[in-house]
């Protein structure tokens, strides 16, 4: 999927913290907007996620779907949709990059499909929404711990 949509923040914590808190997908509908239902399905070795299932419901998305992650350390995180009903694809990373002063910068990158037509200009501006969503909420979820 090539056409994709990023964003970036300044986060007050260490890429372990951070990591710490994108990894805690029970607590996602304690801060991660639309997220009702966040369940962990298969764990790798050293205990990361490696499927989560997921309950969203952001207007117009509806939807159940489950993810598969790759974790690469507390430097970045991948996913793939796995099976949904709604999304045909969703394809993710968080890219954090220390910044030697106490604050990482977290890069959002998402490429989203879905089974209706949209408008390309549609489909970015969803996922445009989507991911500033997503990092002010992490911002606000990390900093507040």
């Amino acid at each position: 999927m090539a056409e994709q949509t990023t964003s970036s923040i300044v986060i007050d914590a260490a890429p372990a913290d951070i990591m710490a808190v994108i990894g805690d997908f029970p607590a996602y509908p304690e801060w991660a907007k639309g997220v009702t239902v966040a369940e962990v399905v298969a764990e790798d070795a050293d205990g990361w996620a490696e499927q989560v299932f997921f309950s969203l419901d952001v207007s117009p998305i509806k939807d159940e779907y489950t993810l598969a992650y790759e974790w690469d350390g507390y430097d970045e995180v991948t996913w793939t949709l796995v099976e949904g009903k709604m999304l045909r694809a969703l394809d993710g990373a968080y890219v954090l990059v220390d910044q030697g002063d106490g604050t990482t910068e977290v890069t959002y990158r998402l490429a989203l499909d879905v089974s209706i037509p949209l408008i390309g200009m549609l489909k970015r501006k969803g996922e445009k929404i989507l991911i500033d969503t997503a990092l002010k909420g992490l911002k606000k979820r990390v900093e507040s711990l």
